[in-house]
């Protein structure tokens, strides 16, 4: 059987020898190479099409991962990417996932959480962090509290009665960005309509 090939994306090189190391215990585990920035990944993607790639989040300076894993999905839309972070905050994981990583582990994970990981991310399975999985599972029950601050701002515009024209003229963006923005908030929020969202929107401010 071919070993799971892995590229490690992480600016600490401490970091990601240490995670070469662990890895390298798993005789179908091969790490291939590794990164110390967004751009190097990038580069070494084209290269070697890893089987799974493992992000951290941030880089220091230039690409950060989040940006890394959405050029990555452009290039290969059935990448297998694992964020391997420290970071655990709402807005983080969900723009990780919006951007297209298959999974989430932060970096206190015990060896088997991530050799499992790797395995399944592979063969197209989520994994996450138990604590980060929990934190997906509050945002499905309450979908509001995980838009972004710019969609929040568009949700609550949504009231004046704006058409997209005046709401990008509002917040000085396109009439394309604008339409981007509803699809998602529609998404999150569970609406087909824009008058479903605004009701979402009302009922909102009525509960603070």
């Amino acid at each position: 059987m071919n070993a799971i090939t892995v590229l490690l994306v992480d600016d600490h090189l401490v970091v990601r020898s240490g995670l070469r190391a662990l890895l390298g215990t798993q005789p179908d585990i091969e790490v291939v190479a590794d990164a110390a920035s967004g751009e190097e990944a990038l580069e070494l993607v084209r290269e070697l099409s890893p089987g799974v790639v493992v992000m951290d989040l941030a880089m220091g300076g230039g690409m950060d991962g989040i940006e890394a894993i959405r050029r990555i999905r452009g290039l290969n839309s059935r990448q297998a990417i694992l964020v391997f972070t420290t970071y655990d905050s709402d807005a983080d994981i969900v723009r990780a996932v919006d951007a297209g990583a298959m999974g989430y582990l932060l970096k206190d994970a015990a060896p088997e959480e991530i050799f499992s990981a790797v395995r399944g991310a592979v063969q197209g399975r989520s994994v996450m962090s138990p604590p980060v999985a929990s934190r997906l599972f509050q945002q499905l029950r309450n979908p509001e509290e995980i838009l972004t601050p710019r969609e929040a701002e568009l949700l609550s515009l949504l009231t004046q009665g704006l058409s997209n024209r005046e709401l990008g003229q509002r917040l000085f963006i396109s009439e394309a960005t604008v339409k981007t923005h509803l699809a998602h908030i529609y998404s999150k929020l569970g609406v087909e309509t824009r008058a479903a969202a605004i009701a979402t929107a009302i009922r909102r401010e009525g509960m603070r």
